[in-house]
């Protein structure tokens, strides 16, 4: 069977990295859905844009780091990651800042995502 590259799976991370296991949660569900050849689309929202931090800290809470995790992302294939514009100018963030290469959008292309996903995950 071969994969329909037109449908699009649009996952959106809005929680952030240690809030949950929803971080990881979503990492997994990714990782699944790209060894079924899925096009995938991250899109990170609010307070996920945390999740996107390279030098993060988490052992002193007994957590693995998610943005290591987020990093191997690309290895498999996953490559598209959009992040709120808004929210990475709330928390004074750069793309320097960043772990993943980053596309920023605003709201409108992020109703336009939405509309144009075939299937929608919120995690």
């Amino acid at each position: 069977m071969t994969p329909n590259t037109h449908k699009t799976l649009l996952v959106i991370l809005s929680q952030s990295p240690y809030s949950s296991s929803l971080a990881r949660e979503a990492v997994d569900y990714c990782l699944a859905a790209a060894a079924f050849e899925q096009n995938i689309q991250l899109l990170f929202i609010g307070d996920a844009v945390l999740q996107l931090l390279n030098d993060q800290q988490p052992a002193n809470i007994s957590q693995k780091n998610v943005a290591k995790t987020l990093s191997a992302l690309p290895i498999y294939g996953i490559g598209n990651f959009f992040v709120d514009h808004e929210a990475l100018v709330r928390y004074g963030l750069s793309d320097e800042q960043l772990c993943l290469p980053i596309r920023k959008v605003t709201p409108r292309q992020m109703a336009d995502m939405l509309a144009n996903a075939t299937h929608t995950l919120n995690f």
